[in-house]
């Protein structure tokens, strides 16, 4: 694909990065169905990925994308402020997988509301964002973790496992399996790099069930909801007008949520992703099992790391 930046499979990023300049966009939130503004910010090194709700103080309060500050998994993931739990930001998962894809360690995701806006429903207007933006890197070094040995969590035959790997970066095996005959059983694997994910993975939208909305409108979700910026499913049938952007769009879009949940463990991982039936519960709660269990990890050098972008360790100091 011409024009990409630098693929990290051939040049090893030792530091950390962040934006050359602001940049923003206004969209609604797919739950909430109200207006946001979201500004992309640079952020100094160590900072890591902060969100920023800009409508609280005079200030605002900051909310570090971490796995701990995961307060809710409810059809997205939920960031709560650790001492103000009632200040939140929800949806965070599209923005994060985007940054973590392009290596951007250091960076404040800025909204005046309680949602990241939903756009398009994946993650390929916020990629457009950062391109815009473009990069810097810091005088920081970067570093990985690096998984030694499996960590499972299941829910019935759901389940998500990290497993050591031989080689540098991050590789995913994920596969899904649906009632609906549109979706059915899926899987793909990938070694995840900046270049696939905005191959594979960054256009691929969130999806819902048709015979679900009514009821998730109901609980105050999905309020924002659209063909405009989901799939929608109704047995057989993609009610989109366009359909789909890939046949299996469906398990595409479970590797980007994966990617944006995982990138909340505070550093890129080294590790293998093994997931059938994964959700953003489940995404949380192996991170959650593997900083509970200090011998399943290790720092490690960045120079022969090849794969996503970093949260500086700084943000990673709860788990140790």
């Amino acid at each position: 694909m011409d024009g990409l930046p630098p693929d990290f499979t051939t040049i090893a990023r030792t530091r950390q990065r962040t934006l050359a300049a602001a940049i923003g966009c206004v969209g609604v939130g797919l739950h909430s169905g109200k207006r946001v503004k979201l500004e992309l910010l640079p952020a100094a090194a160590g900072a890591g990925i902060v969100f920023r709700r800009t409508d609280i103080g005079p200030n605002g309060m900051d909310i570090p994308a971490r796995f701990d500050n995961v307060t809710d998994t409810r059809l997205c993931t939920m960031l709560s402020h650790p001492h103000a739990p009632d200040v939140r930001v929800g949806t965070v998962e599209h923005v994060m997988a985007a940054l973590a894809a392009c290596g951007i360690d250091n960076a404040v995701v800025a909204v005046d509301g309680a949602e990241v806006p939903v756009l398009d429903g994946s993650s390929a207007p916020f990629i457009f964002l950062l391109d815009c933006a473009g990069t810097v890197e810091q005088d920081a070094p970067t570093r990985v973790i690096e998984i030694l040995r499996p960590v499972r969590v299941s829910d019935g035959e759901a389940f998500v496992e990290l497993r050591p790997v031989v080689s540098d970066g991050f590789e995913m095996a994920v596969s899904i399996d649906f009632a609906a005959g549109a979706i059915g059983r899926q899987a793909m694997t990938l070694r995840l790099t900046e270049e696939s994910f905005r191959r594979d993975l960054a256009e691929a939208r969130t999806f819902a069930m048709a015979a679900d909305i009514a009821g998730l409108q109901a609980a105050g979700l999905a309020l924002g909801g659209s063909l405009n910026n989901a799939v929608v499913v109704e047995g057989d049938r993609v009610l989109n007008p366009g359909g789909l952007r890939m046949a299996d769009e469906f398990v595409r879009h479970k590797m980007l949520d994966a990617v944006g949940d995982l990138a909340m463990a505070g550093a890129p991982l080294k590790a293998r992703l093994v997931a059938h039936r994964p959700g953003h519960a489940l995404n949380n709660k192996v991170l959650r099992a593997l900083f509970a269990d200090r011998s399943a990890w290790t720092w490690a050098d960045a120079p022969s790391f090849a794969g996503w972008g970093a949260v500086p360790m700084a943000a990673a100091a709860a788990p140790v």
